[in-house]
């Protein structure tokens, strides 16, 4: 069963922090579930509070559906990262979320407006990535007692990239190391999220609808932007909106039998992007694409 959820950077940025300063939360959430989604994920207006939060979003008749943690495997053992994320953990497990959206961010260049794409932190050894499979692995292990899947996103700028870093993990990890497939992303840094899909089945714990516009991505390549830079430039938008092919996305998601949530993204200026209308459209195709694959989509 599929449930949809949405990404709440469309209406405040996470990433380029000035975006959407002026969006109340409570016009993000009741916007959310107008355009139809029945969960959402963190973001940085959100209460960190679990009772405070829980109030909040059953209002809105809305369910977490997880929230993105920042690792830094390749700087710290799993023993300190497990530490460190305590207080991230415990909220979604009292949220009752399955998934935590994780990320190995060290030395990462998404913060830093000045630095280009090409400039992100790569790992060239095959013993850094062995250390990084077993930090992961621990990691992954720990969170699966606590009842959470890690859910690893490849992510532009950051160690963990491009298809051939995931499978270079994936490696050296075992299968408590689950694969967030981020549709946006993998388009971005050259892959195809439906051969992801395909050789990583059993990984597959969490999926992110982000799309790309074209005249977008070949403005980035060409003039190797900055993530924000991307972003302003308008490199992603709403699925169905963009080049990615959702209606393969939702079939191969189909043939291995996908459970667990879609969470549509789509970070844009709010100033130039409505969020209530790029949310409307991005449930709509959603919608569209899983009922032509068979998917079956959770009314809560």
């Amino acid at each position: 069963m599929i449930r949809l959820g949405i990404n709440p950077i469309a209406w405040t940025n996470d990433d380029v922090r000035w975006l959407g300063d002026e969006i109340p939360l409570e016009v993000c959430l009741a916007q959310a579930r107008r355009a139809g989604y029945v969960g959402i994920e963190l973001g940085r207006k959100f209460p960190r509070h679990a009772k405070k939060l829980k109030k909040i979003l059953d209002r809105h008749e809305l369910a977490l559906v997880s929230g993105w943690y920042s690792a830094r495997l390749l700087e710290r053992s799993a023993k300190d990262e497990i530490a460190a994320m305590q207080d991230h953990m415990n909220l979604l497990k009292a949220l009752d979320c399955t998934v935590m959206v994780f990320a190995e961010t060290a030395g990462d260049t998404v913060p830093f407006v000045s630095k280009p794409l090409s400039e992100r932190p790569q790992i060239t050894s095959g013993a850094q990535w062995k250390e990084l499979g077993r930090r992961m692995t621990e990691v992954g292990d720990y969170l699966l007692d606590q009842g959470l899947r890690l859910a690893l996103h490849h992510h532009m700028g950051t160690p963990v990239q491009t298809a051939e870093d995931v499978d270079k993990l994936f490696d050296n990890s075992g299968p408590s190391v689950g694969l967030l497939v981020d549709t946006g992303h993998l388009t971005f840094a050259g892959g195809e999220p439906i051969k992801m899909i395909r050789k990583h089945a059993k990984r597959v714990a969490h999926v992110h609808a982000k799309d790309i516009r074209r005249g977008g991505f070949l403005q980035a390549l060409e003039r190797d932007l900055s993530f924000t830079e991307a972003i302003l430039c308008g490199i992603f938008t709403a699925p169905g909106d963009g080049i990615v092919d959702f209606a393969a996305v939702a079939k191969e998601l189909k043939k291995i039998d996908y459970d667990g949530w879609i969470v549509h993204e789509a970070e844009q200026d709010p100033r130039v992007a409505d969020p209530l209308i790029y949310a409307e459209l991005g449930n709509a195709h959603l919608r569209t694409v899983c009922a032509e694959a068979g998917l079956k989509i959770a009314k809560r």
